[in-house]
């Protein structure tokens, strides 16, 4: 009579199988799990949309609210309106009858000083020269009535002309007399002598004002 095996021990002998087989599946599940990809369908408009809202949401827009300019109140400048012109004693009064004999005075209008500024340099030629009283015949009697021959020069001999120059001033008067040319034995002295002597001239114009004028003047010894 053959012995018959019972069923649970057909399963403990294909228990470790049954256990490999429940690995195999579990691992196959796994590298199945991760090798999967789900890729969402999402059109470009949608694709936008959603990138627009992901920078709205990361970048805030800040808008500065606009305040309004305070508002200065400008014063109102008071007018005071004067009735009657009497009553302000400040207001002047004019008389529209005044005449010569009623006549407000005049500010009188006080020039300015300024320097005047005098060039003493004489002139040579101006408009109107100067002029000896009587003239140049006038000028020549005075010096052949007033001149000193000198004793040396007749000893000596000596004879000729001096020229000396001098300068006419703003009133006449003769100054800065100097020889130009001389001869010596006492005639240069002489000559000097009698142009200093000279009486005052009519000064020289010059623009309409009185000036300075050099004046050469030839003063000549002659023996007789």
């Amino acid at each position: 009579m053959e012995a018959k095996k019972s069923k649970n021990d057909q399963l403990e002998g294909n228990k470790t199988l049954f256990f490999q087989l429940g690995l195999i599946i579990t691992l196959v599940a796994v590298l199945m799990a991760f090798e999967y990809k789900s890729y969402s369908e999402l059109s470009f408009t949608d694709l936008f949309r959603k990138m627009d809202n992901t920078i709205e949401e990361t970048i805030p827009i800040t808008v500065h609210e606009k305040k309004p300019l305070p508002v200065i109140p400008i014063p109102t400048p008071s007018i005071n309106v004067v009735k009657d012109l009497a009553d302000t004693p400040d207001v002047p009064t004019i008389d529209v009858t005044a005449n010569q004999q009623t006549a407000s005075p005049t500010i009188p209008v006080i020039p300015l000083d300024e320097p005047e500024v005098i060039d003493d340099t004489p002139f040579i030629v101006v408009e109107d020269m100067p002029v000896f009283p009587g003239g140049l015949s006038a000028l020549y009697r005075f010096i052949g009535d007033n001149i000193k021959y000198p004793q040396v020069a007749k000893e000596v001999g000596i004879q000729g002309t001096v020229f000396v120059r001098f300068i006419i001033e703003r009133d006449g008067s003769v100054s800065n007399a100097e020889l130009l040319r001389s001869i010596g034995g006492g005639c240069d002295e002489e000559a000097l002598r009698v142009v200093n002597s000279l009486p005052k001239w009519t000064p020289g114009m010059q623009m309409g004002k009185p000036v300075r004028v050099s004046y050469n003047l030839p003063v000549k010894f002659t023996l007789r």
